[in-house]
């Protein structure tokens, strides 16, 4: 009622992006249809071994008990209370640089706003198990493979992304330090060496470490922010470069694993990806309530890095989605038609409030009808 105008995409017609015609024909299937919906998607029908970890990288505290063996930060990232986060001081925030844009961006019609996990990928779902009871699938090969890429997400995100510097200190865009970096070139840079400490604990320990939040502190942070740049930039479309050859053969093993037994998900999904980015009036942008520097080595591990410039992934875990939303449109305007794609309430409630279209993504059929709707220009 308070809300008349808005509408979820495919229960009702939504004037703003669909023709008179109405959607009727793309509205997504329920799950008792979808494996009729899939038919024409040919899947796997064996099932290789997951590669089960040898071990595990714990990321909550010894007494959180959880659904799963090891339900790590990223994986209930969903639930974190923002407020338990620790922010970056207020002056940091007033000093933001504005969003990258580009000269394209005015040209822009649509802008789609992607949810990550359980909507582009199946994670979370993984190491809680839910998505095996959901399924029927083996809880052993699925919980295991989850850990599998949970492991490796955090690898990459500690050795080459300064995870171990920046947890603490986590941004919403890769730009929100930038206006703290002087430029300085860091080819002969040793960041191992220049003292900084993202928990601020040794801050008190020498004078050299500067205080968190001041100068010469907020420098090196851009510093290392400016660096994971580079790196996603370098690897997005090649992240075994990133890894051992051994490790290669794993990342590869583990994503033909995954796919397999979530029935080709992320293959679906990127048909629309890949159909939006081929529009030159469309843009794919991504709110993740997972940390940024995760995210990035989840976005980079998961092979979507060509889908999803860096400048195009915000993460909510600071500020929540509804803040994100405001950001991206006040970097892209209010003329522009905004359409976000999820499967969770935070994003549905931060969609109502800016009345913005909502498609919900619960299952495969929600995929295909998706892929069906922007196949016919109706989204």
């Amino acid at each position: 009622q308070e809300y008349p105008t808005y509408t979820i995409l495919g229960q009702s017609q939504y004037p703003t992006c669909y023709p008179s015609s109405g959607f009727g024909v793309v509205t997504p299937a329920d799950s008792n249809l979808e494996n009729t919906a899939l038919a024409t998607t040919a899947y796997p029908t064996e099932k290789p071994n997951a590669v089960v970890p040898a071990r595990t990288v714990q990321r909550h505290s010894p007494g959180d008990a959880s659904p799963s063996p090891s339900l790590s930060r990223a994986a209930a990232s969903k639930e974190l209370d923002e407020q338990a986060r620790k922010n970056i001081p207020g002056k940091n925030r007033s000093k933001r640089k504005a969003d990258t844009s580009s000269s394209q961006d005015s040209e822009l019609e649509r802008v789609f706003l992607w949810d990550l996990d359980e909507t582009i990928i199946i994670f979370h779902s993984l190491l809680t198990g839910s998505y095996a009871q959901k399924y029927g699938k083996d809880p052993t090969l699925v919980i295991g493979s989850g850990l599998s890429m949970e492991e490796m997400i955090f690898e990459v995100a500690d050795t080459h992304l300064f995870f171990n510097d920046l947890e603490e200190c986590d941004q919403v865009h890769i730009e929100d330090v930038a206006s703290d970096d002087n430029g300085q070139d860091l080819s002969n840079y040793n960041f191992s060496t220049d003292g900084f400490s993202g928990s601020g604990s040794n801050a008190n320990h020498s004078s050299s470490v500067g205080v968190q939040g001041g100068v010469d502190w907020m420098r090196k942070l851009a510093f290392r922010y400016r660096r994971v740049r580079e790196i996603y930039d370098k690897y997005k479309t090649n992240v075994g470069g990133l890894l051992s050859p051994q490790k290669r053969e794993a990342l590869q093993r583990l994503r033909t694993d995954i796919e397999v037994l979530t029935d080709s998900w992320l293959e679906t999904a990127l048909k629309s990806l890949l159909l939006i980015q081929s529009r030159k009036n469309c843009v794919n942008i991504l709110i993740t309530t997972t940390q940024l520097v995760p995210a990035l080595a989840k976005v980079l591990l998961y092979g979507l890095g060509e889908v999803f410039p860096i400048e195009n992934i915000y993460s909510a875990t600071k500020i929540g989605k509804e803040s994100c939303f405001e950001r991206i449109v006040s970097r892209f305007g209010k003329k522009v038609t905004y359409v976000v794609i999820g499967d969770g309430r935070d994003e549905e409630v931060a969609a109502k409030q800016h009345n913005m279209p909502f498609w919900r993504i619960t299952n495969h059929a929600d995929l295909v009808s998706l892929h069906q709707a922007l196949e016919l220009d109706f989204l």
